[in-house]
């Protein structure tokens, strides 16, 4: 019996309704989902649960989106993961320091469709 691994996802955003809206898209299309609404939430879900790809929100409360990828990646098991930067600031608004901590993308919320996020984050596995 052959058993078919779900792709794992961590999505970090403060939202509730913009998270779920997310989860709900990401598991219709068979993922495998976590959701955290902080920074500090964020970064545990990440040690915990191994996503294969983080989608993660900038401006959040306790620890922003920037302070939560030094921290991750700060760690072995954080260093290699892809992080899609998925937020409604433009780049040139975000921290300077996001891409130097090696982010895969950036995307900002109002430009895309949920299933547009859900492809470019089959790009960014593929």
């Amino acid at each position: 019996m052959i058993i078919a691994v779900m792709t794992k996802i961590a999505i970090i955003e403060d939202d509730p309704v913009i998270s779920q809206m997310y989860r709900m898209k990401f598991e219709a299309d068979g993922f495998d989902v976590q959701l955290a609404n902080n920074g500090n939430r964020g970064v545990a879900l990440v040690e915990a649960f191994a996503p294969d790809i983080i989608l993660l929100d900038v401006q959040m409360p306790e620890m922003n989106g920037n302070e939560a990828l030094a921290v991750i990646r700060s760690h072995d098991w954080g260093k290699n993961i892809p992080v899609i930067i998925l937020t409604n600031l433009g780049e040139e608004e975000s921290p300077k320091d996001l891409r130097a901590l090696g982010i895969h993308s950036y995307i900002v919320k109002a430009d895309l469709t949920p299933r547009q996020v859900v492809e470019r984050v089959k790009e960014a596995l593929a």
